[in-house]
């Protein structure tokens, strides 16, 4: 029985869905504002929001012989499927290895179809089940939030000296571009996720937000950053490069990222990138630059963002499309490999979900996938709480402006947490 046949159509608010949403072990919603999301035979469904809550089927992944397992379960799975992919699958996708330590602890990948799923628009509510309601879990009863002491904060001359480090690099012609990351941890922490995602979207809301949980394993974003979207056979990645902070003046501000040589460098070249990315599964000559170095105004930011799409060729399985662009040129660099064989030298943890996607595939294998960055992720047995913010390093950073527009990233994050836990 499938959701899509809407044989099973439930009549939730949204005040159900969201206590569903706390009490399930397994959840993930997205928010990706589209137009339709098109289901054969159904109708189309228009949604803002959609919600997968606990588990009909699922598939896990850690190793290499996982991918062809995946594939084949994408093609026969027939329905909504909602899941991530860790930024470390690129261990799986090239010679890659990472020695950090992991603080969160979410595997390559996991995708689902949910036993339910819920479909919002505004005031519009669409919630559809496979027969058997979600089931709760004891783990996920409601905590008295707590937050513990920041440990392992990396000191401004720290970064500073690292950045001149991977500068050296790019004197060499070893790299062009690296995005380095930078993590916060908060230790003996306790939150509430589902509201901590809440109060997150309030103070940042965001086009491509998403709150996971994953048995235990949370992820609460505020992305403002697409990965890859296909609808038919048309592709479309939206590379985001190029930050600074929104104003009172903030059309003088727009201008002058507009006009900051050293910001539209840093989108040019992964616009480059994503072409190359894309081409690996594209028809010959159709890969273009739909629009280059666009600004576009966030609550606390503006941000430089390209729109790069092509055709996808008919012999090239939609799975594959991903990962041959997978992990995002916006959060590697260029030339990608040498730049993550640096950032897993220069970095002190492994990125996890940070830097991966979350996304969904519809049966007819149509997906939309966002970049996990201006996130909270949280490992509620070990009581750690995680927050990684990056910029990207050119040969003209100023790294002690890199550092600053680290921590401006990070404002809203803590903010939110030091809020959450009063």
């Amino acid at each position: 029985m499938s959701w899509k046949d809407r044989s099973c159509v439930l009549n939730l608010s949204i005040d159900r869905i969201e206590n569903e949403i706390r009490m399930n072990p397994c959840v993930i919603q997205l928010r990706m504002d589209t137009e339709a999301l098109r289901i054969q035979p159904a109708p189309s469904i228009k949604f803002s929001t959609v919600v997968g809550i606990g588990v009909q089927e699922e598939i896990t992944g850690n190793g290499p012989e996982d991918i062809g397992k995946l594939r084949h379960w994408l093609s026969s799975a027939d329905d909504l499927v909602l899941g991530y992919f860790s930024y470390d699958m690129k261990n799986i996708l090239e010679d890659l290895e990472s020695t950090n330590p992991d603080n969160i602890g979410f595997p390559a990948f996991h995708f689902f179809v949910p036993r339910m799923v819920c479909f919002i628009d505004g005031d519009s509510v669409e919630c559809f089940h496979h027969g058997v309601m979600p089931d709760h879990a004891e783990s996920t009863r409601i905590h008295l939030p707590r937050l513990g002491e920041a440990v392992n904060k990396l000191l401004q001359s720290t970064y500073i000296e690292t950045v001149s480090d991977l500068k050296t690099h790019i004197q060499l012609g070893d790299i062009y571009e690296v995005n380095y990351c930078i993590e916060h941890i908060f230790k003996d922490t306790v939150v509430n996720p589902y509201q901590l995602y809440k109060e997150l979207q309030e103070s940042s809301p965001a086009p491509f937000s998403c709150y996971v949980a994953d048995h235990g394993k949370y992820l609460m974003s505020s992305s403002p950053e697409r990965f890859m979207k296909k609808e038919g056979n048309r592709l479309v990645s939206q590379p985001m490069k190029g930050t600074n902070r929104k104003t009172a003046d903030n059309d003088a501000q727009k201008d002058r990222l507009r006009n900051d040589a050293k910001e539209v460098a840093e989108n040019v070249m992964i616009t480059d990138l994503v072409r190359n990315d894309l081409s690996r599964s594209a028809k010959k000559g159709t890969v273009k630059v739909d629009e280059l170095c666009g600004i576009y105004e966030f609550e606390h930011v503006n941000q430089m963002i390209s729109t790069v799409s092509a055709e996808l060729h008919e012999d090239v399985h939609p799975l594959d499309a991903i990962l041959n662009a997978f992990p995002m040129g916006s959060m590697t660099g260029a030339p990608k490999i040498r730049a993550m064989q640096l950032i897993d030298s220069y970095e002190s943890f492994a990125r996890g979900l940070y830097s991966g996607a979350v996304g969904y595939f519809t049966p007819n294998l149509d997906f939309d996938f966002n970049v996990i960055i201006r996130s909270i992720l949280y490992n509620e047995q070990r009581q750690v709480v995680t927050f990684p913010t990056g910029s990207a390093i050119t040969i003209n950073s100023d790294p002690e402006k890199e550092y600053e527009e680290c921590m401006l990233k990070a404002e809203a994050m803590r903010k939110v947490l030091l809020n959450h836990a009063k």
